[in-house]
C-alpha cells in the first residue's frame, strides 16, 4: 500500500472546518492548514511497515512536524507540549495514513518522560534528536503478564556499583527492534507494587538487550518483545526519582491520551469521506446508493458519531492546555481524557464498520482504504488504556463526585 496514492475530491480533510470551534485558536488553524498541504504531497510505500516507519520519521522530522513532540527549549516548536496541537497532528496524519500517525505518536510518547522529568543532560542528548527524527523513540511499559495491570510488571532493575542491571521482558513494544532508545519501566522495589517502579533510558545498542523478537499483527506495525538479560545501564540512565516511575508513566500517558482519541477520529473521518464519495457514484437499481433513504440514515448516524467524538476529544485537549500544565493530572481532566479516548475509539470502530458495509464485497478487498482502516482501528480500543480501563476511570470519577 502506498499512502495517499488515490486522493479524491471528497477525500481531503477540510483544513479548518472542524477547527472553527472555540477550543482552537488561529495558530492551531494555521498548523492544520500547513499539515494538510504537506500531507497531500507525500507518497510512502507502506508494504514494509518498518521501512515505512523509518521513512515517515525522516519525513516528519525534516518537515518540522516532530518538533511538536518536544518543548521549545530542546528544539521544539512550542514552549511546552500542546495537547491541541498534538490532537490536530494526529487526527490529520491518521486521516491520510495510520502508519504516519503511529510514527509521529511514538516520538512523543517515547520521549515524554524525558520531557517531564529528564535531567538537563538527558534532555540535551535525546530531545533535539527526537525533534529532527535523528533518533527513533520507544515507550517500554507492557509485559507478558502486565498490560492494564501495570503494577504487576516483573522486569527488575537491581542496583550495581555503577548503576543498574535490568533482567526480564517487555512486550507489545511499538518501534521494538528499530528504536534508537527505549524509555523502560522496571521494578526497583519488587514488593512495593506501583510505588516500586522506576524509569530508565536504555539505548538500543546496550549489551544484554535483545529486540529481535518481532510481533506480527493484523494491521502491520513495528512491534517486538524486548528481552533484558544482565543489561547494565549507568546511574545517568535513571529518569526522575527512584520508585517514581509509575507516576511518570501515568503522566506521560495522560498527555497523549486525548491524541489517541484524535487518531481514531481521523480514521473515522477518512472512512466517512470514502463512504460519501462511494455512495454518490455507486449505481444500484437505476439510481445511486446515495439516493436510498437507508444510505442517508446510515451516513447521518456516522456523522453524529464523528461529531460526538470530536467534541469530547477537543474538550479534553483544551482542558489540559487552558491553564498550561496545571490542568493535567486533575480528576476532571483525567475523566475528560478517558471519556474522549473511550468514545472516539469505540465510535470510530462503528463508523468504519458501517463504511465497509456500504462498500459491500469491495469493502473487504485487500488494498481498499476502508479495509485497511478496519484493521487499523481495532488496536486503538486496546492500547494506551483499553476501553474497559477508561470505563473504570469514569465510573470511579462518578462515584467520587
Amino acid at each position: 500500500m502506498v499512502a495517499f496514492e488515490h486522493p479524491h475530491p471528497h477525500g481531503a480533510l477540510a483544513p479548518t472546518a472542524h477547527l472553527e470551534l472555540p477550543f482552537f485558536d488561529d495558530a492551531h488553524r494555521a498548523l492544520a492548514n500547513g499539515l494538510v498541504a504537506w500531507a497531500r504531497e507525500q507518497r510512502v510505500d507502506e508494504t514494509d511497515d518498518r521501512a515505512a516507519c523509518r521513512d515517515w520519521v525522516q519525513r516528519l522530522g525534516s518537515a518540522g512536524w516532530l518538533r511538536y513532540c518536544v518543548p521549545e527549549a530542546h528544539g521544539g516548536a512550542l514552549p511546552a507540549l500542546d495537547s491541541r496541537a498534538l490532537v490536530i497532528l494526529r487526527e490529520t496524519l491518521a486521516y491520510h495514513s495510520p502508519l504516519a500517525d503511529f510514527a509521529f505518536a511514538m516520538q512523543g510518547l517515547g520521549s515524554g518522560a524525558i520531557t517531564l522529568a529528564g535531567t538537563p543532560a538527558q534532555q540535551a542528548r535525546y530531545l533535539p534528536a527526537v525533534a529532527t527524527g535523528q533518533k527513533i523513540a520507544a515507550f517500554a511499559l507492557s509485559e507478558p503478564e502486565a498490560g492494564s495491570d501495570v503494577a504487576a510488571m516483573r522486569l527488575q532493575a537491581t542496583p550495581t556499583g555503577g548503576g543498574w542491571q535490568l533482567d526480564g521482558q517487555k512486550t507489545w513494544i511499538s518501534n521494538g527492534g528499530m528504536a534508537d532508545f527505549y524509555l523502560t519501566f522496571a521494578k526497583t522495589d519488587p514488593d512495593a507494587g506501583a510505588r516500586g517502579i522506576s524509569a530508565f533510558i536504555v539505548d538500543a545498542d546496550t549489551p544484554g538487550l535483545d529486540t529481535s523478537a518481532h510481533i506480527q499483527v493484523m494491521a502491520p506495525h513495528p512491534l517486538a518483545t524486548l528481552s533484558f538479560s544482565g543489561c547494565s545501564v549507568g546511574q545517568h540512565a535513571l529518569v526522575g526519582s527512584v520508585n517514581g516511575g509509575f507516576k511518570l508513566a501515568m503522566q506521560t500517558l495522560d498527555i497523549f491520551r486525548a491524541s489517541v482519541a484524535a487518531a481514531a477520529l481521523g480514521m473515522a473521518r477518512r472512512a466517512f469521506a470514502e463512504a460519501v464519495a462511494h455512495a454518490k457514484k455507486r449505481q444500484m437499481f437505476g439510481q445511486t446508493l446515495a439516493d436510498f433513504q437507508l444510505t442517508q440514515a446510515r451516513l447521518g448516524e456516522m456523522s453524529a458519531l464523528i461529531d460526538a467524538s470530536a467534541l469530547l476529544t477537543y474538550r479534553a485537549a483544551w482542558m489540559r492546555d487552558r491553564s498550561s500544565t496545571s490542568g493535567a493530572g486533575t480528576p476532571a481532566y483525567t475523566a475528560a481524557a478517558a471519556s474522549a479516548k473511550l468514545t472516539a475509539t469505540e465510535h470510530a470502530q462503528k463508523v468504519i464498520d458501517m463504511a465497509l458495509q456500504m462498500f459491500g464485497g469491495r469493502g473487504v478487498q485487500v488494498g481498499n482504504v476502508v479495509e485497511h482502516l478496519y484493521r487499523d482501528i481495532r488496536s486503538l480500543r486496546i492500547y494506551e488504556g483499553a476501553s474497559e480501563v477508561q470505563l473504570l476511570i469514569l465510573g470511579k470519577h462518578a462515584l467520587k463526585a
